[in-house]
């Protein structure tokens, strides 16, 4: 089955709800009215009614029956400060909470975190950190995580396939490189994907020495003990872990190498480069990033993003939600 008719079969009927930020930005409010029409879920717009309905009125969106709240004129947005004061815990005044509750990614997050939304949609229009920002400071890590990943699922026909971190960790530890190949492995399952992991490199079982190379063998062990039933293996390098000649040839032992599916890069700019290249390169779709290891279900798009890219995003986070 189609991944997102399988996500779309999990969470109809469960009337989950996401916050988009972003109201009035076209990609958003098309999205939006596609959700609402086929009933998938119920989105909740942010942003001044006038400029969402100026929108939608150019873009001749139906909007009749989504939700738009608009932070200067929520009812309850007082509530919503004391709510986030107590959560900041000292590090920000009531003074400053309201300040920062006007800006839409805050108040989003804190529609999540109080439960009145299951998850949020941002980023077409914000950096990642504007997204990200909100989330850790509100929502917070889930047990058992010390920090957030970003994964992209990267499909193309019956192909499908997970990329992390291409997102969040610039270079991560190898402590910290293990707990985002667990992270992924678990979002993977998630999206019908039987994980098997390849931690990648520049070099194949000690084929090359070097501290970045430690690093991955390393994160390797970490991640076994972290999931000793998860199907893991490293340092792979991309050709070691995808083509099954070349898997037999260069890691006969390895149940994963020429099999995997779940693909970790040793730090941020080779993952993100590395989507993108299956992206743009490979006609590969690339959805995501989907932000791991939080307590509460939070996606931040790519400011490239298409209406379709928002669509499919919103149906992930609402599927995590479950």
């Amino acid at each position: 089955m189609d991944l997102f008719e399988s996500l779309k079969s999990k969470i109809d009927g469960k009337n989950l709800t996401i916050v988009f930020p972003e109201g009035s930005e076209p990609r958003i409010l098309g999205a939006a009215v596609r959700l609402a029409k086929e009933n998938i879920l119920k989105p909740i717009l942010i942003g001044e009614q006038a400029e969402i309905e100026k929108v939608a009125t150019e873009k001749s969106f139906d909007i009749d029956g989504i939700t738009i709240v608009d932070p200067k004129k929520y009812a309850d947005f007082n509530t919503l400060v004391d709510k986030f004061v107590e959560r900041r815990k000292g590090k920000n005044t009531k003074e400053q909470a309201e300040t920062m509750l006007l800006d839409n990614n805050y108040f989003g997050t804190m529609l999540v975190y109080t439960g009145i939304a299951d998850g949020m949609v941002s980023g077409s229009v914000h950096s990642t950190g504007d997204t990200v920002r909100p989330a850790l400071q509100i929502v917070k890590t889930a047990p058992g995580n010390s920090r957030i990943s970003g994964s992209f699922i990267v499909q193309k026909g019956d192909q499908r396939y997970m990329f992390a971190d291409c997102a969040i960790n610039i270079n991560p530890n190898a402590q910290e490189l293990a707990e985002i190949a667990v992270q992924t492995a678990k979002s993977a399952k998630l999206f019908d994907i039987d994980p098997k992991v390849a931690m990648l490199s520049f070099s194949t079982k000690g084929s090359a020495k070097s501290d970045e190379v430690t690093k991955v063998a390393e994160a390797t062990k970490i991640a076994h003990e972290l999931a000793p039933d998860l199907d893991l293996d490293g340092e792979l390098q991309f050709d070691a872990a995808f083509v099954p000649s070349v898997g037999a040839q260069k890691a006969p032992d390895s149940k994963v190498a020429g099999h995997a599916n779940v693909f970790v890069f040793p730090d941020l700019q080779s993952g993100n480069i590395g989507y993108k290249i299956a992206q743009r390169f490979g006609g590969f779709e690339a959805i995501g990033p989907i932000l791991q290891g939080l307590a509460k279900p939070i996606s931040d798009l790519s400011r490239g993003c298409n209406e379709e890219d928002v669509f499919k995003t919103a149906i992930l986070t609402a599927a995590l939600a479950l």
